[in-house]
């Protein structure tokens, strides 16, 4: 590795599978080529929708990736989940421009997973030297590492880049045998709201049914699909994922998905698309086409939570925003993005402004944790 040099790959797909998925393991979905293909040759994650796909990869000495960086240039701060606006405004205000910058992150995809794929401690520090000679080498704003495991936010911390958090929600199931054995740990006022609030979503509906492996039919992604426009068009006006990235990912990891639909008349009328990992349930897009009280919260979370406890996984990651998710047991977390800014004088200004961000979401996420159902803090999973 003494001799190691990274050099820049333009597309997911010129990188080996094998070699890839050697590296990045099986436990994060997100973290996969599969994945990443698929965003890239759709189109969702592409130079013409401003992810221009940039992968920083070091050779080890049998000339095989030692160490891959996922990587794209970025035009704009779309699909991100980790608002830099601010930061952009204070830029061109300055003169200067934010764009474009280096991103490390699964497009489109505000869940935690491996970014830094290797093992080797030299080569994960060559991949992090690497993204900041990019950034200099072409005089960058600068570059950022989001939704990272605590492994890979550690070692671009150790270098010196600048930590940033934010709030999740995740599940933690404390060994539960059904979705009623986990009521039984709420305090009897919220056991009867969830209670209430399942039975008016569930009577709503012919049936509530899990897809995944073969069963993931282009019929159901059709119906997905209609569910996904319709949320991506109220929230942000235009769905940044294609119709062929659902294509796509039935095709190649079907097994490590999981569609929840609402059946009525025959029809599918809402869903939750979910990813599996080795013990973790992510919770991605939802949508419908009939509005029905509660579903929206029976499909995300209560489905998610049942589906957890019947297949043992240890928690569910329901994503940002939300503190309605408190209610059904969904704990306050923080998630860890780290940024390298090559100007001094605006990396000065950014440390003081995340120096006191950090404490503050760090108490909001305490303070929010207090609403959390159960009958006694001592019941409260341990993360």
């Amino acid at each position: 590795m003494t001799e190691a040099v990274a050099r820049l790959v333009g597309a997911a797909t010129d990188i080996a599978a094998a070699d890839w998925d050697g590296l990045a393991g099986r436990d994060n979905p997100f973290a996969c080529h599969a994945f990443a293909t698929a965003l890239e040759e759709s189109g969702s994650a592409s130079t013409r929708a401003g992810w221009q796909p940039l992968h920083i990869v070091v050779d080890g000495p049998d000339g095989r990736p030692a160490g891959i960086l996922p990587g794209y240039l970025k035009s704009h701060s779309q699909g991100e989940y980790v608002f830099d606006h601010g930061w952009a405004d204070a830029w061109h205000r300055s003169g200067l421009n934010y764009y474009p910058k280096l991103q490390h992150a699964t497009p489109f995809t505000p869940c935690s997973a491996p970014k830094l794929l290797a093992r080797d401690p030299q080569a994960r520090a060559l991949l992090i030297a690497a993204s900041e000679t990019l950034v200099g080498n072409h005089e960058l704003s600068g570059a950022h590492a989001t939704f990272l495991t605590d492994a890979d936010a550690d070692s671009f911390e150790a270098v010196g880049w600048m930590e940033r958090n934010d709030i999740q929600y995740h599940w933690l199931n404390a060994g539960y045998a059904g979705f009623d054995d986990y009521l039984g740990a709420l305090a009897s006022k919220k056991r009867k709201v969830l209670r209430k609030e399942r039975e008016a979503a569930l009577s709503a509906v012919d049936e509530i049914v899990w897809l995944t492996g073969s069963d993931l039919t282009e019929s159901a992604w059709d119906s997905f699909w209609d569910f996904y426009q319709d949320t991506g068009s109220r929230k942000w006006g235009r769905p940044y994922l294609t119709r062929d990235f659902f294509s796509l990912i039935g095709e190649r990891m079907a097994d490590r998905i999981l569609l929840i639909l609402a059946m009525r008349g025959g029809r599918a009328i809402a869903g939750a698309l979910n990813f599996l990992g080795h013990d973790t349930i992510f919770g991605r897009q939802w949508g419908c086409t009939e509005e029905v009280p509660f579903l929206h919260f029976e499909l995300c979370y209560h489905q998610a939570i049942d589906f957890a406890c019947q297949h043992g996984l240890s928690r569910v990651e329901a994503g940002a925003q939300g503190q309605h998710k408190i209610a059904r047991g969904y704990r306050p977390v923080l998630t860890r993005s780290m940024h390298f800014i090559r100007d001094a004088r605006f990396r000065e200004a950014v440390a003081d402004f995340l120096a006191r961000e950090r404490p503050a979401l760090a108490a909001e996420a305490l303070a929010l944790a207090e609403g959390l159902p159960f009958r006694t803090e001592a019941e409260l999973p341990i993360a």
